[in-house]
């Protein structure tokens, strides 16, 4: 199975591989690093430069020197629609703990529902030691909206996004704070909860969420977030402990085929995004830049997009009609960006579902 990585890697460390893009810093070179990949879903950096890559249908490489290889003792993941293996997440104090965590999907009651768990990377690399679940949510059936993505807060806590597995508009389970579905989770590292609030479920952190696809923290250590809306409503959040972010009460999209959802765009109690989308995007992945190879950058918001087929930007300190000012970074290998991290280096990479390559953004030598 990762015997058929090891070739392609190779060779793109070839620099004739690389491509110009223009934008808003100047022209920056794209440059593909390792490729051969099943619809990947998250990258994942080692702090000595080394990084994971989770694939949907179950598999987790990592990429050293040039070389990929399969990581073993990973959970049992149900493949089903948009489920699998997701999320990687490397904890900040990996050189001690050696831990990993993953965020999937499988089989519960009531269906299929989001997991976390953590493990410890062998020395050698080639497999997860330990493997524990920490989290599991309420099952529903079908193969929608799972969210998936985690991120490690300033405190060595841990955040967990859910989707509402397509119940709403209809239904209201992101609504319901019992429930898991449509949330934010707040773990600690053991897995027990982080955040306790009266009559929600514990661990829940926030609620009326849709499909949360990205996750990161700005330069403050403040959490944001971006989820899909419907037809147009994908949002740009900053989640807080027992607050309301609408859905399916309030949204800036409409059904598909048209029709309103819910009640409009604002209610009382309820969230307003920082950014929102119309047109939808799909946005997926999230990181705010450090500036440390652009520096006109430093603090900015980048996201993949799913359906448009861009790296997007968008300015915090920029206000525009919809939230903050917005750049699209469009290339042959900016199709259907999944996920988007910053490098150790500074330079920003991103894995493209559309030819499963991982490729680097920077300035040109």
């Amino acid at each position: 199975m990762h015997a058929r990585l090891l070739f392609p890697l190779l060779l793109l460390a070839t620099p004739a591989l690389a491509g110009p893009v223009d934008t808003s810093a100047g022209r920056l070179q794209i440059t593909p690093v390792a490729r051969g990949f099943d619809e990947p879903w998250a990258i994942a950096f080692l702090p000595d430069g080394s990084f994971l890559v989770t694939e949907r249908d179950g598999r987790l490489t990592l990429v050293a020197d040039g070389r990929g290889a399969g990581v073993s003792g990973l959970p049992g993941v149900a493949v089903q629609g948009q489920s699998g293996l997701l999320d990687v997440m490397v904890p900040r104090d990996f050189a001690e703990t050696r831990e990993v965590w993953l965020a999937y999907s499988m089989q519960a009651a009531g269906g299929v529902a989001t997991a976390a768990g953590k493990g410890r990377l062998s020395q050698d690399g080639q497999r997860l030691e330990g493997f524990a679940q920490v989290f599991l949510g309420d099952g529903a059936g079908g193969g929608r909206h799972f969210g998936a993505r985690l991120v490690e807060a300033t405190d060595g806590t841990v955040f967990l996004t859910t989707g509402d597995r397509g119940t709403g508009p209809e239904g209201l389970a992101a609504q319901d704070p019992a429930q898991s579905l449509g949330k934010i989770i707040h773990l600690s590292r053991d897995g027990s909860p982080a955040t306790l609030l009266d009559g929600w479920r514990a661990g829940v952190f926030s609620r009326g969420h849709r499909n949360l696809q990205g996750a990161a923290l700005d330069l403050s250590g403040r959490l944001l977030t971006v989820e899909h809306g419907a037809q147009g409503g994908d949002e740009l959040n900053a989640p807080q402990a027992g607050l309301n972010y609408g859905w399916p009460v309030i949204t800036y999209g409409e059904n598909y085929g048209g029709g309103r959802i819910g009640i409009g765009t604002a209610q009382e109690g309820m969230e307003q995004p920082l950014h929102y989308w119309d047109p939808s995007i799909a946005p997926s992945g999230l990181m705010v830049y450090s500036g440390a190879l652009v520096p006109e950058w430093k603090g900015d918001i980048f996201f993949g997009s799913l359906n448009s087929d861009f790296l997007g930007r968008l300015d915090p300190d920029t206000p525009a009609a919809t939230g903050y000012a917005e750049e699209r970074i469009a290339a042959p290998e900016t199709g259907r960006v999944r996920d988007v991290v910053e490098a150790p280096d500074g330079s920003i990479w991103f894995l493209s579902v559309h030819d499963g390559t991982v490729y680097r953004l920077a300035p040109g030598e």
